[in-house]
C-alpha cells in the first residue's frame, strides 16, 4: 500500500513558562486516609461508650416498641455480637482478595487510588457494633433489662446490613479493568483542573523578576524518595516576605536521593539558614508517586491497565478500549492548557517560583507509545486509538498537532506489519470509538492508499 508523503509541519515551538498564582492543592490522599482511620476509632470507641452509658440513661428515654426479658436481650446482643466480628472478617478478607485483583492491573493502582480507605470506616463501624452489644451484654442483670438499648443494637444490624451490601457492589466494580481506569480518570481530571488551570483565570501580569546575586542550592538530608507535592501558596510566600526566588529542580512524582539538590534559592545578599530550611519543608516526599500533584501519573496508570490488558497472559483488549476511553479524555483536556514548566506568582505578579512540569509532547508519548507498540496487531485498539487521535487533535490548537500525527503514521506502519491479511488491514483503518462494533464513518485519511 503506497501513502502520499505526510504534509510537512512545523515542529512545535517550546512551550514558555506558564504563569499562574499558587493554588492550595486540597485535601491530600495521606489526609483523607487520616480522616478515615480517626473516623474508624471514634466508630469503635463511642459504641464502647454507648454501650456503658445509655443502659443507665434509659430511665429518662421513651419505652421502646421492642419488649424482651433477661433471657431474650441476652441472646439477642450475643448474637449481634458474634455476628459483627465475624462479618468484620469477612469484611478484611473481602478487601484483601479485591486488592490482590487489583493488584494484577497494576502494581501501583492500590497505592495511587486509596480506593480501599473508606472501607476502613465500615470495618470500625462492624466492630463499634459489636462492642457496643458486649458492653450492653455487661449491663443485663436479674431484672434489670436495657430495652432501649437493645433495640437501638438491633438498629444498628440493619444499618451495618445496608452498609456491607453498599460495599459489596462497590468492591463489584473495583476488581474490573473498566472500573479501574473510571476511578484513575476521574481522580485524573481533578487533579488536571488544580495542577493546570485554564487561562480563563487570568493571573495578574508578571512584574518584574527578583534581581539576585547569590544563588543558594536546598539539600535535602533522607532517604531516597519521590518528590509527592508541593505546598504552592506557602512557598510562594515565603519567597516574597525574604524577597527571593526559589527554581525547584524536581518536578513531582521524579525521583531524588539523599544529598541532592533539590532547589535553589536566588537572594541579594546573604540567606539565614532558618529560610532555607522552610523552603526544604515546603517539598513533601513519599515512597512512591501518588495523583495529588502528578498529572501525568494518572495517563501512567491508564497506559498500565491498557498494556497489562494487551498482554499474551491477559489477552484482553476490550479493557484496555475501556482505559483508552479516560486517556483520550485527559488528553482532550490537556490539549487546550498551558503546560510546560511554570512560574508561580506572589499577590503583586512577581514571580516568586520556578517549577518545572511536562510539557505536551510528554504527555502524549507517556498515554500512547506503549498501546500503540503492544497494540498494534488488534485491529479492536487500532480502531481505537484511531478515533482517539482523530478526537484529540481536533480539540488540540495547531502547534500541538505534531505529536499526534506522529503516533498516527507510527501506527499505520506498526498495523501494518502487524496484521498481514488485507482483510484485517481493512478494518482496522477506520476510527471507532467502541473499538469494535461502534460507529465507524470513513477510513483514516492517512491509510488510504
Amino acid at each position: 500500500m503506497t501513502r502520499p508523503p505526510p504534509a510537512a509541519q512545523s515542529p512545535s515551538p517550546p512551550s514558555p513558562d506558564r504563569t499562574r498564582l499558587p493554588h492550595g492543592n486540597g485535601r491530600s490522599q495521606r489526609a483523607r486516609r487520616a480522616r478515615g482511620n480517626g473516623i474508624a476509632l471514634l466508630l469503635v470507641v463511642a459504641g464502647a461508650l454507648l454501650g456503658w452509658a445509655l443502659p443507665a440513661a434509659e430511665r429518662h428515654l421513651p419505652a421502646p416498641a421492642l419488649d424482651f426479658d433477661a433471657a431474650t436481650a441476652q441472646a439477642t446482643l450475643a448474637a449481634i455480637a458474634g455476628g459483627m466480628i465475624t462479618l468484620a472478617g469477612f469484611v478484611v478478607t473481602a478487601i484483601t482478595l479485591v486488592v490482590q485483583t487489583v493488584q494484577t492491573m497494576s502494581p501501583r493502582l492500590v497505592a495511587a487510588l486509596g480506593h480501599f480507605s473508606r472501607h476502613l470506616v465500615l470495618f470500625g463501624l462492624l466492630i463499634g457494633t459489636a462492642l457496643y452489644a458486649l458492653v450492653t451484654l455487661s449491663q443485663v442483670r436479674g431484672e434489670h433489662v436495657p430495652r432501649f438499648t437493645v433495640t437501638i443494637a438491633v438498629g444498628l444490624v440493619l444499618v451495618d446490613a445496608v452498609t456491607v451490601l453498599y460495599l459489596l457492589a462497590s468492591l463489584r466494580h473495583a476488581v474490573t479493568g473498566g472500573g479501574l481506569a473510571r476511578a484513575v480518570g476521574i481522580r485524573l481530571r481533578q487533579v488536571v483542573d488544580g495542577t493546570c488551570p485554564a487561562e480563563a483565570e487570568h493571573p495578574p501580569a508578571p512584574g518584574p523578576a527578583v534581581r539576585t546575586g547569590t544563588s543558594v542550592p536546598v539539600v535535602r538530608r533522607g532517604p531516597p524518595a519521590v518528590v509527592l507535592a508541593v505546598d504552592e501558596p506557602r512557598l510562594t510566600k515565603l519567597a516574597a516576605r525574604h524577597d527571593l526566588h526559589v527554581q525547584l529542580l524536581y518536578a513531582v512524582g521524579e525521583f531524588t536521593g539523599d544529598g541532592a539538590p533539590v532547589a535553589r534559592v536566588d537572594v541579594e545578599g546573604e540567606l539565614d539558614p532558618r529560610t532555607v530550611r522552610q523552603v526544604a519543608a515546603c517539598v513533601r516526599y513519599g515512597p512512591g508517586r501518588t495523583m495529588e500533584q502528578d498529572s501525568s501519573y494518572g495517563l501512567r496508570l491508564l497506559a498500565d491497565i491498557a498494556i497489562r490488558a494487551l498482554s499474551p497472559a491477559v489477552n484482553d483488549p476490550a479493557t484496555a478500549v475501556q482505559a483508552l476511553d479516560h486517556v483520550e479524555e485527559g488528553l482532550v483536556q490537556l490539549a487546550g492548557r498551558p503546560l510546560g514548566p511554570v512560574r508561580l506568582l506572589d499577590d503583586r505578579g512577581v514571580p516568586r517560583v520556578s517549577c518545572p512540569a511536562p510539557e505536551w509532547a510528554d504527555f502524549v508519548s507517556l498515554a500512547l507509545d506503549e498501546t500503540l507498540l503492544y497494540g498494534s496487531s488488534n485491529p479492536q485498539v487500532v480502531r481505537r486509538l484511531r478515533a482517539l487521535l482523530d478526537r484529540v487533535a481536533a480539540a488540540a490548537p495547531e502547534h500541538r498537532r505534531l505529536p499526534l500525527t506522529e503516533r498516527r503514521d507510527a501506527l499505520d506502519r506498526l498495523s501494518d506489519g502487524a496484521l498481514p491479511d488485507p482483510l484485517l488491514r481493512r478494518v482496522a483503518a477506520r476510527p471507532d470509538p467502541q473499538g469494535l462494533g461502534g460507529r465507524s464513518p470513513s477510513p483514516s485519511p492517512a491509510a488510504d492508499g
